[in-house]
């Protein structure tokens, strides 16, 4: 009888392997990111070293796991054993350069200086209750779901509703002076909500403290490579939206609007302040347009026709569509499980996707620009 003797493992192939192991908040690799201190080989034994950024990691078992489903998967491995330190103040603040691009702490952040490759569509209403959130987190999905990098800020700081929408909750990480955001389904999303003691805890802030906050999560947070941030902004033309507005020089802007006359009316006021900052608004979406009983019924404007249109035409900018309403789609709102996550064939969910079709064509990607989409 022969023996085959098994291969001898290399800290080189282990190293290899680890490459293909993320940090699952930062989405780099833990070799580019210096996490692996070191690997220890003896037979078909692999033991290795990896350091955490901060000591209350949230995924540690996550990384851990993955670190050794992946060792173990080289041919002599027998056993894998994984031991966690904790990055010092020094290296994570040379992490935090990393992730900038080598740069420090002072530097402006991309998003404010328009140096961002990542389109930034801000959505908006002239007044409450017309379904802007379930509009931006349902269009979220399908831009995520057709392939692109997308986040989310909930920038509706008095009337927060993103995180119960998407079904997300927690406490960002934070590294130093770093946030992560939190993530459903790769869609990385930040709220105030995250940052208070309940869902229910109200939001009492002036004006300079709004703008703070909304900077914060704009230059703070580590958003990583996106290819659409869409910000859920609070209907009106208030101290947010107005922040916002100039302080995002490449930003766009959709709005949200129902069917009524004075809906749009209302709406075409979010325009003309996008129009005096220089934001350049590229669609309108006309929410609530119709309720249709039967797939073979009539249609039945409850809401009145033609205000999306209307407001569209007197903006010289395409609509993109018109949602009709849906019982699943106010559900799917009020139980964090989006329609176009939830029952993506729906005809409503069909609608909504179309118009992520629509506003990506719009405001292309620098690689569709190029042509490498």
């Amino acid at each position: 009888m022969v023996f085959k003797r098994s291969p001898a493992i290399t800290r080189e192939q282990v190293l290899e392997a680890l490459k293909d192991v993320q940090d699952p908040e930062l989405h780099r690799s833990i070799v580019e990111l210096d996490m692996v201190r070191d690997i220890a080989i003896a037979g078909g034994h692999v033991g290795v070293h990896a350091v955490l950024t901060i000591s209350g990691c949230p995924l540690k078992d996550t990384i851990v796991d993955s670190i050794k489903s992946r060792v173990a998967s080289l041919p002599g491995v027998d056993r894998v054993e994984v031991h966690l330190g904790v990055m010092n103040p020094e290296e994570r603040q040379a992490l935090i350069q990393k992730l900038r691009g080598g740069q420090g702490p002072t530097r402006p952040s991309p998003f404010l200086s328009g140096e961002s490759p990542t389109n930034v569509i801000a959505v908006a209403s002239g007044k409450g209750g017309v379904g802007k959130s379930t509009v931006t987190v349902n269009v979220a999905v399908a831009l995520s779901r057709l392939g692109y990098r997308v986040g989310v800020i909930d920038a509706d700081v008095y009337g927060f509703s993103i995180p119960r929408m998407l079904g997300v909750s927690g406490r960002p990480t934070i590294i130093d002076q770093m946030i992560i955001p939190l993530e459903r389904d790769g869609i990385r999303v930040i709220s105030i909500g995250f940052m208070l003691p309940g869902e229910d805890e109200a939001v009492v802030w002036r004006g300079p403290m709004l703008h703070k906050a909304l900077t914060t999560f704009i230059s703070e947070v580590h958003w990583g490579e996106l290819d659409y941030l869409l910000m859920d902004l609070p209907p009106g033309t208030g101290d947010v939206s107005l922040s916002i507005a100039q302080t995002l020089p490449k930003a766009s802007m959709l709005i949200v609007t129902t069917p009524q006359a004075a809906a749009a009316k209302v709406a075409q006021r979010s325009a003309k302040m996008a129009e005096k900052v220089n934001m350049a608004v590229v669609g309108v979406v006309e929410n609530m347009s119709y309720f249709q009983p039967s797939a073979d019924g009539d249609r039945i404007y409850l809401f009145g026709q033609g205000g999306g249109r209307l407001l569209a035409e007197a903006l010289g900018v395409p609509l993109l569509g018109e949602i009709p309403i849906d019982l699943a789609l106010r559900e799917g709102g009020d139980n964090g499980q989006p329609l176009v996550m939830a029952r993506p064939d729906s005809p409503v969910a069909q609608a909504l996707v179309e118009v992520a079709r629509k506003l990506a064509a719009l405001v292309p990607t620098p690689a569709a620009v190029s042509g490498a989409r």
